[in-house]
């Protein structure tokens, strides 16, 4: 239950963070535009979705692993 409730906290304040690097920031601030600034935010956020899965996944493939080691 906590495990769960956790992960639902991660992908729900996931999903509202918006963060840029400098440079993009700037040149999205030059333009103006703000669907290119929303499509750029929401690329970042489908790049920085990978490695978290990623990790995850070895963490649970370990967990998993020392589960199966400690029932035998």
């Amino acid at each position: 239950m906590k495990k769960g409730l956790i992960f639902i906290v991660f992908v729900l304040f996931s999903a509202f963070a918006k963060a840029q690097c400098a440079m993009c920031r700037a040149v999205i601030e030059s333009g103006g535009s703000t669907a290119e600034a929303e499509g750029l935010n929401s690329g970042i956020t489908y790049l920085m979705i990978f490695p978290y899965l990623l990790v995850g996944g070895i963490i649970y493939m370990i967990y998993r692993g020392t589960q199966k080691k400690s029932s035998n």
